[in-house]
């Protein structure tokens, strides 16, 4: 049986989307991520299945920590993306919310998030809480 993809994505008829023909797209094959809105949902993929080196290579070089890990013992619930905003050829919001729980704790990241088109490939820039 194939698995879903962490990011919650459906097809046309509600059935959620297998990770190779979603977001495994981009963390496995290479292919980069069309718009923001999927770049966003595979870095939040990413961070379910620990995969720091995609993390990285998606977040803009002027911004990106020295440590991108995911705080261990992390146990992803759901993403909600609220909305995705096109400002222009190379400039994107979307609006998401990340439910997760860490040490017994449930926490909702709910950010705004910035990105930017550099020679064809969407990163992240950084966002604001909400």
């Amino acid at each position: 049986m194939t698995s879903a993809c962490p990011c919650g994505a459906t097809d046309a008829r509600g059935k959620p989307l297998a990770l190779a023909a979603c977001c495994g797209r981009y963390l496995d094959a290479g292919q980069a991520a069309p718009d923001a809105q999927a770049l966003m949902r595979s870095r939040y993929s990413a961070f379910v299945l620990g995969r720091v080196d995609y993390l990285r290579a998606t977040w803009h070089p002027g911004t990106c920590p020295a440590d991108v890990a995911p705080v261990p013992g992390t146990k992803w619930l759901g993403l909600q993306v609220r909305s995705h905003r096109v400002l222009d050829a190379t400039h994107a919001e979307v609006e998401f919310v990340a439910r997760y729980r860490v040490g017994g704790r449930a926490v909702r990241l709910h950010e705004r998030s910035r990105f930017v088109n550099e020679q064809g490939r969407w990163l992240y820039v950084d966002g604001d809480l909400q």
